[in-house]
């Protein structure tokens, strides 16, 4: 079978972005935070940090610990939003993007004329130099080949970093026996132990499995899937839907009080309805988590009529926020809100006794007054306070609006 996708991903991407803009970083081991706090944890981390054990998701203190000289770099959110908008730019000079999959990755159908190892090599060198000629030398980029999706994106973390790695159909499935089972997108850690409950503890195992027992671990569809992508077919899974929207944010000393998180999560709500709207979508529900420094966590939710209105979004975080517990030993360092039980806005019938047409025009005089003259130029009193803490965040999988959350 022909060598049909390709994924690239970019290496610790935000911070080489770090160590290309600032020459003196470079070379030295660095971890990117999202507050200049002890209490949080590293976002992204560079090569040199890596190989003293910091990674994603590592404490600050653990980091300090690992590797005495680390640098620690707050992050530049409207940095890494550009440097992926440059980046996406360069490699669609060199081949149409079938799909944008997170900040730092996307997915590219290989055409038949290169779907051949030697072709695919070459257009990758190919990518590898236009990325490094417009965005710098110390952004530098794996790429995954393979007969689908699935197996191109093992591919690029089989080649990590700075790699190009190749997965033919003659190769399978012995070139995967090295991996471990959550090294598979879709295995994660509950699947992981229902594998181990049907006696498949590992790769070759789960090679080795039909798809009928596949089918029955995933309980469905997704088993087929993953059986014949094992097997390098093409499958494509129907399109997700949206389930939530919704921001999170380690707050900074200075608002680490009941005011403070309270005003956070005022702004939160406002960014989040706005891009509700934009979307397109209502929302029933709400979900409000706060966490502490002991460690203690607090989050109740409300559901109520669908609505994009801000007014009564806030309502409701506040007959949540009613709910909070009020104690001087609860001291919170993070917080966020989520949106759920979304609708698609042409499958909703607004309520005539909840729908304040007044609410409408001014929400939308918000909106449009923030995408034109920037974030915060007005704004529900309820966020005053924390407007310059609540800075547009990025998730991997998930690449901010700058319209909206910039």
């Amino acid at each position: 079978m022909s060598l049909c996708d390709l994924i690239i991903d970019l290496d610790c991407f935000f911070a080489s972005v770090e160590q290309q803009v600032t020459p003196a970083l470079r070379g030295k081991p660095i971890a990117v935070i999202p507050v200049k706090s002890e209490s949080t944890c590293c976002i992204a981390s560079s090569k040199e940090a890596k190989k003293y054990g910091v990674k994603t998701g590592t404490g600050v203190t653990e980091a300090r610990q690992r590797c005495p000289n680390i640098q620690l770099v707050e992050s530049h959110p409207s940095l890494y939003l550009e440097f992926h908008q440059r980046f996406i730019s360069a490699l669609k000079s060199c081949i149409p993007v079938a799909a944008v999959l997170s900040i730092d990755e996307a997915w590219c159908h290989l055409p038949t004329s290169l779907q051949k190892p030697l072709e695919a090599a070459k257009l990758s060198q190919k990518i590898k130099a236009t990325i490094r000629d417009q965005l710098g030398e110390f952004i530098t980029c794996t790429i995954g080949v393979a007969p689908n999706k699935f197996l191109a994106k093992l591919a690029s973390d089989m080649g990590k970093p700075d790699g190009f790695f190749v997965i033919e159909r003659s190769d399978l499935p012995h070139c995967l026996y090295a991996l471990k089972l959550r090294d598979f997108c879709g295995i994660g850690r509950n699947m992981e132990q229902r594998l181990k409950d049907h006696g498949i503890q590992t790769v070759p195992q789960l090679t080795a499995a039909s798809r009928e027992t596949l089918h029955h671990i995933w309980g469905g569809i997704g088993g087929n899937h993953m059986w014949y992508w094992l097997q390098g077919e093409i499958t494509e899974l129907p399109p997700t839907q949206k389930r939530v929207v919704g921001h999170s944010h380690v707050l900074p000393l200075e608002l680490r009080t009941k005011e403070g998180v309270h005003s956070v999560c005022h702004r939160l709500i406002q960014k989040a309805a706005m891009r509700l709207r934009k979307m397109g979508y209502f929302a029933a529900g709400l979900t409000t988590f706060i966490k502490h420094r002991d460690h203690r966590a607090w989050s109740d939710d409300i559901t109520f009529t669908e609505t994009q209105d801000t007014f009564l979004f806030l309502e409701a975080f506040e007959t949540l926020w009613k709910r909070y517990p009020a104690s001087h030993s609860l001291i919170p360092n993070a917080t966020g809100i989520t949106f759920f039980h979304l609708i698609e806005a042409d499958k909703v019938t607004p309520s005539l006794l909840l729908t304040d047409p007044r609410h409408e025009k001014l929400y939308s005089a918000v909106d449009a007054l923030n995408k034109s003259y920037g974030k915060n130029t007005i704004y529900f009193g309820g966020a005053l306070g924390s407007l310059d803490y609540t800075p547009m965040r990025i998730a991997f999988t998930r690449i901010p609006d700058i319209e909206t959350e910039g």
